[in-house]
């Protein structure tokens, strides 16, 4: 598990930078709207493009602006759970959690529903979820996919602050049964220090 990133990207007046070497298991950004925590995410999974740096990921080297080297999005193998969840309204949850499966997953979707305590929601329409159970939906889907990191953009800024620590709680046992490190993003340190995350201040 490993993040190695050192990246600079000008926006307007502002200059977005974050260097962070680390083998730590959750990484948590944390700042003010506006200090560039998205944009960071957004530079580690390959849709905005640093003017200068470098991204490894798990041993990975996702761009190297010396070498002119970025791989494209969708080879990265980085599952983004975003905050607005983004499911598949006109598929059931079952084939919201298949639909990023590949045969390299080394999770079956009953254990991993199991794990996420969404088993019961199977048979559902992600209109009739409530917002805890549609993001631990997306986690899932992002998890069947056999990611090499969770990228994880304020996945708790909708969900009822009674659901929010139990699905931290899960979120914190992530690396213990899939060994993929995290990357969040978040502006609540309480959320970080419940993730026992090792934390990185924007501002």
């Amino acid at each position: 598990m490993s993040f190695d990133i050192d990246v600079t990207r000008q926006h307007g007046k502002r200059r977005i930078a974050l260097y962070h070497r680390t083998q730590a298991r959750i990484v948590a950004l944390i700042g003010p709207s506006g200090a560039g925590k998205t944009s960071i995410l957004n530079m580690v999974a390959g849709l905005l493009r640093p003017d200068h740096g470098h991204v490894s990921v798990a041993g990975e080297t996702l761009f190297d602006s010396d070498r002119r080297f970025a791989l494209p999005p969708a080879r990265r193998r980085l599952g983004y759970v975003f905050q607005d969840r983004r499911l598949f309204p006109h598929m059931r949850v079952r084939n919201n959690l298949l639909y990023g499966y590949t045969p390299s997953s080394p999770h079956s979707l009953d254990d991993l529903a199991g794990f996420l305590g969404i088993g019961h929601l199977l048979d559902r329409w992600p209109g009739t979820l409530s917002g805890g159970e549609a993001q631990r939906v997306a986690i899932g889907r992002a998890l069947m996919s056999d990611p090499r990191a969770l990228l994880m953009d304020e996945p708790l800024s909708s969900v009822d602050p009674r659901r929010k620590a139990e699905i931290l709680d899960m979120i914190r046992h992530i690396p213990d049964i899939s060994q993929v490190p995290i990357l969040y993003v978040t502006h609540d340190l309480g959320e970080a220090h419940r993730l026992g995350a090792e934390i990185v201040m924007m501002t």
